[in-house]
């Protein structure tokens, strides 16, 4: 099973990096931090060095910039991490945008005490997962932490990404991993009123990774 096929109905590569050409659009540029992730920071459950893989244009990444972390964002696209950086310049925050492949984050030769993801893990097939949690496993201290949201089941079939289960998650980080957390939240988007069913999880990579 490729990504596209795992992705059904949902946006293709295509649709990935028409979303940041001139006049471009996606559901997920909202302009502002996911709210789950705010409340995530609000918490004190970010810390260290952080790593937003799939960061879109950057709005995820530069709220813990914001808050004092040493922050990189990774995504395929360019425009996007044009956007990123373009955004980070305007604000006047420090943070550093790459383009490069979330399966194999170990290209990037450093580590990080926090791994952010929100959107990023329901695009993955299943094959594709194991690829990425090794890639996680790579660039993660010891014991450090990989914070998911992800849509769910819960939210009905049809357009958009992959619903993601909690067996499947809890599956894909099965021990020596630690799943932490795992609760329901909402995923906001500009095409969900009151946004799409989600999962927030903290899970903790292996202390000997």
């Amino acid at each position: 099973m490729t990504t596209d096929d795992a992705m059904g109905k949902g946006p293709d590569r295509d649709f990935f990096f028409g979303a940041y050409d001139e006049g471009g659009a996606a559901p997920w540029r909202t302009g502002r931090p996911q709210p789950a992730l705010q409340r995530a920071a609000d918490a004190g459950l970010v810390r260290g060095r952080v790593l937003d893989v799939g960061c879109g244009s950057g709005e995820n990444a530069l709220l813990f910039a914001e808050r004092g972390h040493v922050v990189w964002g990774v995504d395929m696209v360019p425009g996007a991490i044009e956007a990123a950086q373009a955004t980070a310049a305007d604000r006047g925050l420090e943070a550093r945008f790459r383009v490069a492949d979330a399966l194999a984050l170990e290209e990037l030769g450093r580590r990080f005490d926090t791994v952010i993801d929100s959107g990023l893990f329901h695009v993955f097939s299943d094959e594709e997962r194991p690829r990425f949690r090794a890639g996680l496993e790579r660039v993660l201290e010891p014991g450090g932490r990989y914070l998911l949201l992800c849509f769910s089941d819960a939210e009905p079939a049809g357009a958009g990404p992959r619903r993601v289960s909690e067996a499947e998650i809890r599956g894909t980080f099965a021990a020596p991993w630690t799943v932490v957390s795992l609760e329901r939240t909402r995923f906001e988007s500009l095409i969900h009123p009151g946004g799409a069913h989600g999962w927030i999880g903290i899970l903790e990579a292996p202390a000997g990774s």
